[in-house]
């Protein structure tokens, strides 16, 4: 079995992790410490408000809710918590989660702080690695999270890059046939969708982090992916409307662009107890994030 080395005392091994969070602000934590909070892009959102009563996306409320993630599960930090409960009724985590518990994922290639591009098969994980981390830019290997998601499913543990295509040829090779695999919006998602498969080989795409995404990403998500949150994008919401696809959500909806997608959203619905995805419009922007980019 491959092991990873640990960083030996007084050893200067870089530590830094970039995130995009709260409103698409980059947000640097190096050695467990936040030091570098960027402007925010987007002044309100009604998750933070109900999760923290956040009136407004400043860079202190930014700052402390970071610090409350390392604190709380040791984001970015060797302390760092993998196995985690439900964070929302219906995030792309908890729909993975759902969806892998029902057999119709069998693996998710995903992205860890510390970790990279990674394998994810235990639906625990699942949600403990995506439900709590936002858009994630760039990071280092932190050997004890490596350990603890399984060295086995990293695709290179010593750099811990950050590739949703090797991801996916790391998924076919060990054998998985409906593989879901989660990315931002880039040229990566047709690039996804492309990708020569097996036969006996599905993968679906959700699209995450789309504030601020530009026309060409937004049009390269929908004609690709499965599932793509709206989070402050306003052209995700505008394409979602011409197109009216289905989705759950009256704040920050998520659409099912295909009718796996569609599937895939529902079964979460339901086992949460709420009605399943419509496609009624035009949207109610009132409770939406503010502005919408």
């Amino acid at each position: 079995m491959q092991m990873i080395q640990k960083q030996s005392e007084g050893e200067n091994m870089e530590d830094r992790h970039v995130i995009e969070a709260l409103g698409k602000t980059e947000v640097v934590i190096e050695n467990g410490e936040v030091v570098s909070v960027g402007e925010p892009l987007v002044e309100y959102c009604p998750i933070f408000d109900k999760i923290d009563n956040a009136k407004e996306l400043n860079k202190d409320f930014i700052k402390w809710n970071i610090e409350k993630r390392i604190r709380e599960f040791g984001m970015c930090t060797a302390e760092r918590v993998v196995k985690m409960p439900d964070m929302m009724s219906f995030g792309i985590s908890e729909i993975l989660k759902t969806n892998k518990e029902l057999g119709l994922i069998d693996c998710v290639v995903g992205v860890c702080e510390g970790v990279g591009t990674l394998l994810i098969t235990d639906p625990e994980i699942i949600q403990g690695v995506g439900g709590r981390v936002s858009g994630l830019v760039s990071t280092t290997p932190i050997p004890e999270v490596i350990e603890k998601v399984g060295v086995e499913n990293v695709i290179n543990p010593e750099t811990a890059e950050l590739n949703p295509v090797k991801g996916l040829e790391m998924a076919i090779e060990k054998g998985f046939k409906d593989i879901a695999i989660t990315i931002l919006p880039s040229k990566e998602i047709a690039e996804l969708r492309e990708y020569p498969l097996p036969e006996d080989v599905n993968i679906y795409l959700f699209v995450a982090h789309t504030t601020n995404a530009t026309d060409d990403e937004v049009e390269t998500a929908f004609k690709n992916a499965d599932v793509i949150t709206a989070c402050a994008s306003g052209k995700v919401r505008d394409y979602a409307e011409k197109e009216k696809v289905y989705y759950s959500g009256s704040k920050v909806p998520i659409f099912a662009i295909t009718p796996k997608g569609r599937e895939f959203l529902d079964n979460r619905l339901e086992k949460i107890g709420k009605a399943s995805t419509i496609n009624d419009y035009p949207l109610d922007l009132e409770k939406h994030p503010n502005p919408l980019i």
